[in-house]
């Protein structure tokens, strides 16, 4: 069945690229040149080398870092997702649950005046902190009243968002009335030696972040007793009662460790790429994004991370894509739109593969 999953999820992203393609060539656009530029827009083709430039300096160009910089956030988030479905929870309030993350840790940034060693950890733990408590509530709800998270948790998000909104301008505004104050130096992820790798990328120490994550939630997930229960909850709630599993508390933990994810997102994003908070915009797109990368992973933390990446890809190719090949950049939002439907479609691709297996072993046998 995971095998059929593997496959139903790497179709979808075939699918996708196809009637990208199709889309291309109907609006008068050379699909080849389109895909080329696009994986030179992210770092993957060589478009310009500089004399004296190194093997290192071909590969780890400034594009691919920007590509690593857009699959971070998304990383956080889809993992953020990919464990409350794991547990059987669908965290639909992680673009909130970052922001309120993303948001102490630059009222922590801002304010504080502390070494490196210190500032940085201690912002990234107080938005971890901050994204796990406003998860918290849904769960609570969901624990003791039965209370459906989608509702409160998508309730949740604009709660934040004029909250934060409110709480910047009065507490953390910036030098206009739209931007927070930027954090100080020494609460910021990006270092020196990462960004001279990339060239000038953005990249950050929240890359490391998120690839630990990735290896803790499997392992929590995969490894532990705590983790089977977790998952035994999201299975079968009375089954689990029946075993003595504490479910009211199981639940509220797996969305507080959700919220958590999307709290660390938050860091990265604000502390590691913005500097400040923008408060003009909507809800970070990056929290509903990683619901499309959980679903694309197959809610499987290694799966989410070459979803990311995909959609990282694509998401830093795309400004290139539209400048040298003149394909709309909205072109890659419809790939993924499509690449999400399939995914979403599975049920139905896998009665394909069973039916056209059963039939494929019959006439096997006929013989």
């Amino acid at each position: 069945m995971r095998k059929n999953k593997f496959l139903v999820s790497l179709l979808a992203i075939i699918l996708g690229f196809l009637v990208g393609a199709i889309v291309m060539l109907a609006t008068g656009h050379n699909p080849i040149e389109g895909y080329t530029s696009l994986l030179k827009g992210a770092g993957f083709l060589i478009y310009s080398v500089k004399e004296g430039d190194t093997i290192i300096d071909i590969l780890f160009n400034k594009r691919f870092g920007d590509t690593l910089l857009n699959m971070t956030t998304l990383v956080l988030t889809g993992l953020a997702v990919a464990f409350a479905f794991r547990t059987g929870l669908f965290n639909i309030g992680v673009s909130g649950q970052m922001l309120i993350g993303g948001f102490i840790g630059n009222l922590i940034g801002a304010k504080l005046d502390l070494p490196f060693y210190i500032h940085a950890p201690l912002a990234v733990i107080g938005a971890v902190i901050g994204g796990a408590l406003w998860a918290a509530l849904p769960g609570l709800l969901k624990a003791k009243f039965r209370i459906h998270e989608v509702v409160t948790s998508i309730m949740m998000n604009y709660v934040s968002l004029w909250l934060v909104y409110y709480f910047v301008q009065t507490f953390l505004k910036g030098n206009f009335e739209t931007e927070s104050e930027i954090i100080k130096s020494t609460a910021s992820l990006r270092v020196n030696w990462l960004t001279e790798f990339f060239n000038g990328s953005n990249v950050n120490i929240g890359l490391f972040l998120a690839l630990a994550a990735v290896i803790l939630v499997w392992f929590i997930l995969e490894k532990t007793t705590f983790g089977y229960e977790l998952k035994a909850v999201g299975f079968n709630i009375h089954a689990s009662k029946y075993a003595g599993m504490k479910v009211n508390r199981n639940m509220v933990l797996a969305m507080m460790i959700s919220g958590a994810l999307a709290g660390l997102a938050g860091a990265v994003f604000y502390l590691g790429y913005t500097d400040n908070i923008k408060i003009g915009p909507p809800l970070p797109a990056a929290g509903y994004d990683g619901i499309a990368v959980a679903l694309v992973g197959l809610n499987n933390p290694f799966g989410v991370l070459l979803a990311s990446f995909l959609f990282g890809l694509m998401n830093a190719g795309s400004l290139f894509m539209n400048s040298a090949a003149g394909v709309p950049r909205e072109l890659v939002s419809i790939i993924i739109a499509i690449i999400v439907f399939f995914s979403a479609t599975s049920l139905m691709f896998e009665s394909w593969m069973d039916r056209f297996k059963k039939i494929f072993k019959k006439n096997e046998g006929g013989k």
